[in-house]
């Protein structure tokens, strides 16, 4: 029947439904268990919670804890590292295995009162050692610590814009899972409408026929409407209801906690924009552009790192400790230990880390290139697509409303008795259609203005915006 033929112009097909273990974006930490509770949420609503629990920006999150983390221990490098240590012990030696045999001792006989050495003077002696010392290193000078201390602070920034390029990610996944739920909660309810319109029909269709003022074809046809538009209601819950457990999977709430979308679906026509001037916000606002930047400088400074590895490293060490040694008291220690270490030759391992390091840092530039043409092409063919959106939400509106005016004339004409009800029955599958294109087209005009904010790199902070909210 035609009222399915127009029902296949749905919102779009249902895809197998994705899975967090290919894209970790479409997981989250679930947060809000399941209840009787219905859970009310707003897009803004439903976004926050996205931001807080979504796992693929989990995982980002904490991979720059992990940078955070190198980048401190390459502080260390600069700073002075001091210990405490002691200890006590008994100590037994062999001074005959240490040099000293009968023969060196009746050389120090002299020593001795009398001038000769003690009878049976024993070569295994023991003590009782106890000590503690402070010790203190720092590097001076090294050409390497320093470049690999701005290799992490490279890598520090270019994890935290990584994690905003993940969290307008996440904006865009959850938003796009929330209007996909308003279109087809749209659909539904234009199912529905459609559904009572179509029984109502059928029942004028029955209790004509029974008057005899009909053939009973026109009532076969009511009924046929009548059900065709109950699996269009069906097909139309369906897709609901798995929309509503992806959005729910990607914020954090439990699959069965039953949740209730309280925005409708927004529309605004947007001021009219350049390339030029989107693009000049991409190159500010891009946390991809200004991660790719960073990496650049970050393979700079290894690169000068190993460079660097030609230079002298200048260092300092020592110790100041107290050892107390049974039956002869204590006595102060120490040590201070200044080292100047040259490299002299290794030129085949430096050149090799230098000529790995500039091939990279030269991949990091190109990919520079490439990406400031990739986000002239995005900026063009987003502005393209809210240009084209918008006027097919035209078109979709007043076809809706002459597809309303038709379906109200030949319901006039039908209960006139002017015609039988196959004309009304075309009518009513062409309002169907044009109902479910309007929806399809509001649908994809929010998602172009979403494309278009996340390609200015601004969709976290100005979606509201873009979307007419």
């Amino acid at each position: 029947m035609l009222a399915i033929a127009g029902a296949q112009t749905r919102l779009h097909a249902q895809a197998s439904n994705p899975s967090s273990a290919t894209n970790p974006f479409f997981g989250s930490i679930t947060v809000h268990t399941a209840g009787d509770e219905t859970l009310k949420l707003s897009l803004d609503e439903a976004i926050g919670m996205g931001l807080k629990n979504n796992l693929g920006l989990k995982e980002v999150e904490n991979a720059e804890m992990a940078v955070q983390g190198e980048k401190n221990q390459a502080l260390q490098e600069f700073l002075p590292t001091i210990t405490l240590t002691g200890d006590t012990g008994v100590h037994q030696y062999n001074l005959a295995a240490q040099g000293f045999s009968p023969a060196v001792f009746s050389k120090f006989g002299a020593f001795f009162p009398g001038g000769v050495a003690p009878a049976g003077l024993s070569e295994i002696t023991h003590d009782t050692l106890t000590e503690g010392q402070v010790h203190f290193s720092q590097t001076l000078f090294s050409g390497p610590v320093i470049a690999g201390w701005r290799a992490a602070r490279a890598a520090e920034r270019s994890a935290h814009f990584a994690k905003m390029s993940a969290r307008g990610e996440v904006v865009q996944q959850v938003a796009t899972a929330y209007l996909h739920a308003i279109a087809d909660s749209s659909q539904v309810d234009n199912a529905k409408a459609l559904e009572s319109q179509d029984q109502l029909q059928l029942n004028n269709a029955h209790e004509a026929h029974l008057a005899g003022t009909v053939a009973n074809l026109d009532e076969l046809r009511a009924r046929v409407q009548v059900q065709s538009q109950q699996q269009v209601r069906i097909a139309a819950e369906n897709a609901l209801e798995k929309d509503l457990i992806l959005l729910k999977r990607e914020i954090g709430v439990d699959p069965g906690r039953k949740i209730a979308l309280t925005d409708p679906a927004p529309y605004s026509d947007l001021a009219a924009e350049t390339p030029e001037e989107v693009r000049a916000v991409a190159y500010q606002n891009r946390q991809d552009y200004q991660n790719l930047q960073n990496q650049a400088i970050e393979y700079k400074a290894i690169h000068a790192a190993y460079r660097s590895q030609r230079l002298p490293t200048l260092s300092f060490k020592g110790f100041y400790g107290v050892s107390e040694v049974s039956g002869v008291g204590a006595h102060g220690t120490f040590s201070a230990i200044g080292t100047l270490s040259v490299p002299l030759f290794r030129e085949a391992s430096l050149r090799g880390d230098t000529d790995a390091a500039q091939a990279q840092q030269s991949a990091v530039y190109d990919q520079l290139a490439d990406l400031k043409t990739h986000i002239d092409q995005q900026v063009r063919s987003a502005l393209l697509d809210v240009d084209a959106a918008s006027q097919l939400v035209q078109v979709a509106r007043s076809n809706v409303d002459l597809a309303t005016r038709a379906l109200s004339d030949e319901t006039d004409r039908v209960q006139a008795g002017v015609d039988d009800n196959l004309p009304l029955v075309t009518a009513q599958a062409t309002l169907a259609s044009a109902q479910s294109n309007l929806v399809n087209s509001l649908y994809r005009c929010n998602l172009s203005k979403l494309a278009l904010a996340r390609a200015a790199g601004i969709l976290e902070q100005q979606y509201r915006v873009y979307l007419g909210r």
